[in-house]
């Protein structure tokens, strides 16, 4: 009795836990946030609400970071990291605006048609993944070291195609996703939404996605289970790659150039918005439904520091807060602080019996 007593949750996160799977509440631990964030912003400044300000400032300011954040998220769930796909973001866009604007505009005197140049950028983005699935699965290389390396060599790379110099008047097919809408909502928008729904449905009804799952919680059972582990981790290299090339084109696009530093420092946030959507760094566990909650809630935040005009030094000391924030929920939901806690209570407990 006393052993029962010493070792149980409060009873309210026992009953809070008891009506939704812990799971699910890991997933959807923003939710309770992104409510305050709108409740906040809409205190500071009247224009927070307004439907201008949500679909331009809000999402889309934010198909960047979704695009990626998934992209991460597939590769962490496997059980990996892939830090260069923020160098792709400039890389992808760089090398193939250079091979279609004139010399005179500072690029290379190619001048290939612009709807190749933009076709183009997928292509760079899925063969920087291949080299890096074929490192990692192949050679068996550690992912982190290969894409880290691999993210230096590209912004070297891009800095010396760019001379580090800003290309701009760039054809129209570069541009058009940021200057279009579709019923009143930007192409950019509709596009993140159609890679989280295409992602999420792949990751929760398909058995290669059940399959990145098991090989992210155990790579060796899931080999001898019989999913062929190479294969499936090579092709999220190259997913993961040719997702960070559109979202290099979503960038061009928007700020309608495109330059060496476009991306820089995006990766914190791609990795807070994962983290804060349930994503386990240590892989096999996370949905994209909850990155979907992580992406908001940071777009919300930027958005209200922004408006707020707080120094941008601070915004990534609050990005910290709020992942430490988010690791301490998920634990609380997953009931692993309950667990440590209760493990020597209960090993305390049983040796007073025994003495």
């Amino acid at each position: 009795m006393i052993a029962t007593s010493t070792g149980s949750p409060p009873r309210a996160i026992t009953r809070l836990r008891g009506a939704v799977k812990p799971a699910v509440f890991g997933q959807l631990a923003a939710l309770p946030a992104i409510l305050i964030a709108v409740l906040v912003g809409s205190q500071l400044n009247r224009a927070f609400l307004t439907v201008d300000n949500i679909m331009t400032n809000v999402l889309a300011a934010s198909a960047v970071l979704g695009v990626l954040t998934v992209a991460a998220a597939l590769i962490i769930i496997a059980g990996h990291f892939d830090m260069s796909t923020q160098s792709v973001v400039a890389f992808a866009p760089v090398l193939s605006v250079w091979l279609v604007v004139p010399a005179a505009a500072g690029g290379a005197g190619v001048e290939l048609d612009p709807v190749l140049g933009a076709l183009l950028i997928f292509v760079l983005g899925g063969l920087v993944g291949a080299v890096n699935g074929f490192l990692v699965a192949t050679l068996k290389l550690n992912a982190f070291i290969v894409t880290l390396a691999m993210l230096i060599l590209l912004q070297g790379m891009t800095l010396g195609i760019g001379g580090g110099e800003t290309l701009s008047n760039l054809p129209d097919v570069f541009i058009f996703l940021g200057s279009t809408r579709y019923l009143g909502v930007p192409a950019e928008v509709l596009i993140a939404v159609a890679v989280f729904v295409g992602a999420g449905l792949f990751m929760r009804y398909t058995v290669t996605g059940r399959q990145i799952y098991a090989i992210g919680g155990n790579p060796e059972a899931a080999r001898a289970s019989g999913i062929r582990v190479e294969r499936i981790t090579f092709w999220l290299f190259v997913a993961s790659g040719a997702l960070a090339g559109l979202a290099g084109l979503l960038m061009t696009a928007r700020i309608a150039s495109v330059t060496a530093s476009q991306g820089n420092n995006i990766l914190f946030t791609v990795f807070a918005a994962a983290v804060i959507g349930g994503i386990d760094l240590r892989g096999g566990r996370g949905r994209i439904v909850g990155v979907a909650t992580g992406v908001l809630l940071l777009a919300l935040v930027q958005n209200i520091l922004l408006v707020s005009q707080i120094p941008s030094f601070w915004v990534n000391a609050i990005y910290g807060a709020i992942i430490l924030l988010a690791l301490m929920t998920g634990a609380l939901a997953q009931g692993s602080w309950f667990a440590r806690v209760r493990r020597p209570a209960a090993a305390n407990h049983r040796s007073g019996d025994e003495r």
